[in-house]
């Protein structure tokens, strides 16, 4: 039986992280802790057995646990994973793993000289859709990966629990370290390395096309290339709809997603899946937060590493993203 915590106890931890943990009988979730005090109410009643810390310290030395589960804004998670590795802790963590790649590879020695699982949460690589455009992948179903086009849409950010003043720490990039492309386009970024390889190159424009008076991006074009394909993402809050699309070419077919439905497209004729929910619908994903789950316990028991080297690539590819931008959209090329 593992025993874990959760440090935040938002949107995400109470409808998504809480419920998965409670699917399983071999890890209990004692304890819990946020900035919010007032969120104390809503973790009793969703985990009465659970106790309640004000701090992350008091939690830390008065509870015996296994691990601990990140459900914070993005710019406490290197802070709060050294923290927990310092404590001997396994660490599961909402994404982006850190807001800047020196933070990330702080974590990664860290993790290393402890011997503890960080694992971050890439649970898009777990909704039904991305499984099935893996499963077909690791079948050769389209052959080698040539090309592969992802497009978010959304009309604004999603809302979050209120934190350190801000309304919304999805729009202040002092807690968000950025905007959609941390947000949306690290789930781009681990789902298309994950189908097409590591890029050799970068380009990418960040840009405000709605919302002129935030201190951060609306919209993001990435362009990936050497992979050995390439790949085109494309991500907005400023859109008039909520929509996901997916186009990969492979040599010998073509995978595409809209919605819930994917469609494959061979030699051999064309075949179609429904595969709901869509990855537009919702934001906190509780069946997707199993599939981690599962990831994590298994990298706790077995020793693994758990996904660290992902997050590391999706911290390094935005560091560069954002370089790119800053000179005009330039290619720059990914250091292995």
């Amino acid at each position: 039986m593992l025993r874990g915590a959760l440090i935040g106890f938002g949107n995400v931890a109470e409808k998504g992280h809480l419920p998965g943990w409670q699917s399983r009988t071999d890890v209990r979730i004692v304890a819990a802790t946020d900035a919010v005090a007032a969120r104390r109410d809503a973790f009793q009643a969703t985990c009465p057995d659970g106790r309640w810390h004000d701090s992350v310290e008091a939690l830390l030395s008065d509870e015996a646990i296994d691990f601990v589960d990140i459900c914070t804004p993005p710019s406490s998670h290197a802070p709060l994973i050294q923290q927990a590795l310092r404590a001997q802790l396994h660490v599961l963590c909402e994404k982006p793993l850190a807001t800047s790649l020196s933070d990330a590879q702080g974590i990664a020695t860290a993790a290393m000289r402890s011997g503890r699982v960080v694992h971050v949460v890439h649970n898009w690589l777990k909704a039904p859709v991305c499984r099935k455009v893996s499963e077909l992948i690791a079948q050769d179903a389209i052959g080698r990966v040539q090309s592969i086009r992802w497009e978010t849409l959304r009309t604004q950010p999603a809302i979050a629990v209120p934190t350190g003043g801000s309304a919304n720490w999805r729009i202040d990039p002092a807690i968000a370290g950025g905007g959609i492309l941390f947000d949306h386009g690290w789930h781009a970024l681990y789902c298309v390395t994950h189908w097409g390889g590591i890029p050799g190159g970068i380009a990418a424009t960040l840009e405000k096309r709605r919302f002129a008076d935030w201190p951060l991006e609306d919209t993001a074009t990435v362009t990936l290339d050497r992979m050995p394909g390439i790949a085109e993402i494309h991500l907005t809050w400023a859109s008039e709809q909520r929509a996901n699309t997916i186009e990969i070419d492979g040599e010998h077919g073509h995978i595409s997603v809209a919605g819930d439905v994917l469609m494959l497209r061979t030699a051999e004729g064309e075949r179609r899946w429904s595969c709901p929910p869509a990855l537009s619908k919702g934001s906190h994903h509780r069946d997707w937060f199993v599939g981690v789950a599962d990831d994590f316990c298994t990298a706790v028991a077995n020793g693994g590493k758990g996904n660290l080297d992902e997050a590391l690539r999706c911290a390094q590819l935005i560091e560069l993203a954002h370089q790119s931008s800053a000179a005009g959209g330039a290619r720059i090329a990914v250091d292995g």
